[in-house]
């Protein structure tokens, strides 16, 4: 875990707001709210901030956005740092906690106080519940109507809330990256608040008043936030700070085209890890061919996509999950995937199976295995199925299609097999193929035939890898041992 309280209003990295100048190469954040885990369309943005800070030698920062303190918890921070630090992307600082910069917010909204670019408003929420019903009534939109916005008859021992005089002609654009050209017409936006009325800032505050004073100069983020961009910009342009360039990427909907949902695969990341499978390598293929694109190409390494990766790649439509798509991207960098660190990951999940810890003879029958079962797995639970048969203790279960291949005649032609095995001078695969295919022309019959009941006394199972890789694998002693016990001696 690398966390940290975050920097303090006094860290050098966070200079007063009038000090901070944009830097270049760019900076980026992700800014995750903690009120659940790190879901894919999160990590997507991530990876995208990361990329692009990393494509174009620049800084890549975590904000976690905790000032909703009802909500966000210690296990959902400890869960999207654990997702990003599984996923590779580490912030280049410290992450910053926003609650503990709410001193920091408070001191902007009184300076837009004092220079006259905000007010107090006293109105209550009675009142305001009345403006909105009235407002609904006459079929106006429900927005703060500015009845203390030019006000000064404050009354006196009453709470107010600090609210933006917002612009009320003209118009704001926003040139994004990803959506092009976006204008507003300023009459639609409303004097939002920036201060409640115990003092504690609000989001929209916070957020700029936080990208301002970290440096960010690139706002990478779902554009279900580009409402919010225009009213972020009004207060940026109050307080005369430079703005962020900005770009509003599409949302991941399902493969139905409506908005991703549970149903979808809209889970956690630690879900995709450690449920299904997944491979970290292959997730962040994935999200990154979500929405941005480079030809044709499919796979690509992480330092091919620090390259290739910018934001004309990012495309305006939604992309569509498809878990199958995933799987079959996964399948690709499990077969890539180094032995070792692959055995390790299916220990766990083949220790669960078993109901039992992997011995170091366990271990060792396992990574030999990988080169014959990675090919043939989608995910890490696939993976450490596949497995689970070299580790069984004898005599091992047979399923249902095994015992049918171990009928007489399976038994007799089983019985033939172990004889001519016993004479195999050594035990590799070659040798062994040789051998039952001697076997096959003497009894003419295929070698399928053959392998079929050697397959089932081996495995306990009709599917497996090559039947003379799984007796190389095996050994000498274990696979004559098990082929033993299928024939009762």
């Amino acid at each position: 875990m690398w966390a940290d309280p975050g920097p303090k209003l006094t860290d050098p990295l966070m200079p007063p707001a009038s000090e901070t100048t944009f830097l270049k190469p760019p900076v980026t954040r992700f800014a995750p709210s903690p009120t659940g885990f790190l879901h894919i369309g999160g990590a997507r943005t991530a990876l995208f901030n990361w990329l692009y800070a990393r494509h174009h030698g620049g800084t890549f920062l975590l904000r976690i956005e905790d000032t909703d303190r009802a909500r966000s918890t210690d296990d959902a921070i400890a869960k999207i740092i654990d997702g990003l630090e599984w996923l590779g992307l580490r912030p280049d600082r410290p992450p910053v906690f926003q609650f503990a910069r709410a001193a920091r917010h408070a001191e902007v909204a009184h300076q837009l106080l004092a220079e006259g670019k905000a007010y107090r408003c006293y109105a209550t929420p009675e009142e305001l519940e009345a403006m909105r019903a009235e407002q609904k009534e006459k079929g106006l939109p429900q927005r703060y109507d500015g009845r203390w916005r030019d006000r000064t008859d404050w009354p006196e021992h009453q709470p107010f809330v600090v609210r933006l005089k917002a612009p009320t002609e003209g118009e704001t654009a926003i040139d994004d990256k990803v959506q092009g050209r976006v204008v507003q017409q300023n009459a639609i936006l409303d004097d939002f608040v920036l201060l409640r009325s115990d003092n504690t800032p609000t989001y929209m505050l916070a957020v700029v008043v936080d990208d301002q004073d970290m440096g960010v100069t690139h706002v990478i983020r779902g554009d279900d936030h580009l409402t919010n961009t225009f009213r972020q910009l009004a207060l940026i342009r109050a307080l005369g700070w430079p703005e962020p360039t900005y770009a509003h990427v599409p949302m991941i909907h399902g493969p139905d085209g409506a908005k991703l949902s549970k149903r979808h695969g809209a889970l956690g990341v630690e879900a995709y890890r450690d449920d299904m499978g997944i491979l970290p390598e292959a997730l962040e293929n994935y999200l990154l061919r979500l929405g941005w694109g480079h030809g044709d190409t499919e796979l690509l390494s992480r330092d091919e996509a620090i390259k290739l990766f910018d934001l004309d790649g990012v495309g305006r439509s939604p992309g569509r999950f498809d878990l199958k798509k995933l799987e079959s991207v996964n399948a690709h960098y499990l077969k890539l995937a180094e032995n070792g660190r692959l055995a390790a990951l299916a220990e766990l999940r083949i220790a669960d199976s078993l109901g039992r810890a992997l011995t170091d003879r366990d271990r060792d029958l396992l990574l030999r295995s990988m080169d014959e079962l990675k090919p043939r797995a989608k995910n890490l639970n696939e993976l450490a199925g596949s497995a689970l048969f070299l580790l069984r203790n004898r005599p091992i279960q047979m399923d249902e299609a095994a015992t049918k291949l171990l009928d007489a005649d399976g038994r007799q032609l089983l019985a033939e097999t172990r004889s001519a095995l016993d004479a195999v001078p050594g035990w590799d695969r070659e040798a062994l193929e040789a051998t039952a295919k001697a076997v096959a022309e003497r009894v003419g019959l295929g070698l399928g035939k053959v392998a079929g009941p050697l397959r089932a006394a081996l495995t306990g199972q009709s599917n497996s890898p090559s039947v003379f890789a799984v007796m190389a694998i095996l050994g000498r002693e274990e696979s004559l041992g098990r082929i033993d016990d299928a024939l009762g001696q």
